[in-house]
């Protein structure tokens, strides 16, 4: 039985790719339960710096939840699904390494939650997006609501979900939805690069400042000034800053080691 979310390791970098392409990579519980497998084995694997997810196939990322899964689930089990797409995406924003979403196609609901819940967001000039949740008298229920007024403002968030409207790539650059965009024959190489451009860096320092960011803009600027000395603490006592100050000095590239 083929793999429903493949996984390969390389330099550093994870690659998440979910393999249900003959219904746009669309999320039901089995492929949920194997997304959170492989986050859970990803989060204490100390020589994966860098996460990044994407769709098999060249149509789609993912399309969101599997409706025809959703249309057979009771009232309850609706509940457990959302609640599982919930927990899986926090898990998601939460895996203490920087993540990029490979946008490779469309990205709509459930699917463009998940990528909100990335760190970068690059995609394919043919991508489209959008939460598209109200045109099915439901709203979105896996971050989409918290995340995109986190990413694009609040007065835009309302517009995209208040509409449902779907959005090309270009568009979702200019709002500042997606960080890139490029050519689909050239984004994997482009976000490969990206991500081997992080994990050169100190892997330590990459988790500090991931958790800086994410929970000092929660926060007022006085509490999240407080949070960067802490994290900046946690970095003193480093061998890999040491090495960092060494290397400077002897004009090579670091070797860091995450200790």
């Amino acid at each position: 039985m083929e793999e429903i979310v493949l996984e390969n390791v390389e330099g550093h970098v994870a690659l998440l790719t979910l393999n249900r392409p003959r219904v746009m990579n669309a999320l039901n519980f089995p492929m949920l339960k194997a997304l959170r497998e492989k986050l859970e084995g990803i989060w204490f694997d100390r020589d994966v710096r860098v996460v990044m997810i994407t769709g098999a196939g060249e149509k789609a990322f993912c399309a969101g939840a599997d409706l025809k899964e959703r249309v057979t689930l009771s009232e309850e089990e609706v509940k457990e699904y959302i609640r599982t797409i919930r927990d899986t995406f926090t898990m998601l924003e939460e895996i203490p390494k920087p993540t990029v979403a490979v946008m490779n196609g469309i990205a709509f609901g459930g699917g463009l939650e998940m990528a909100l819940a990335c760190d970068l967001r690059y995609a394919a000039e043919s991508a489209m997006m959008g939460l598209t949740e109200t045109s099915l008298a439901i709203i979105p229920g896996a971050g989409g609501t918290q995340r995109l007024p986190r990413v694009v403002g609040k007065a835009r968030a309302k517009e995209l979900i208040f509409t449902a409207r779907r959005i090309a790539a270009e568009e979702a650059e200019r709002i500042g939805l997606v960080n890139e965009v490029v050519p689909g024959e050239r984004l994997m190489d482009r976000a490969m690069e990206l991500a081997y451009e992080i994990a050169a860096n100190g892997p330590l320092a990459l988790v500090q400042a991931k958790y800086a960011i994410n929970a000092g803009s929660e926060v007022e600027i006085h509490a999240g000034l407080l949070i960067e000395s802490r994290c900046y603490d946690n970095v003193i006592p480093t061998r890999d800053r040491l090495e960092g100050l060494k290397a400077f000095r002897e004009k090579r590239k670091p070797r860091y080691i995450g200790e």
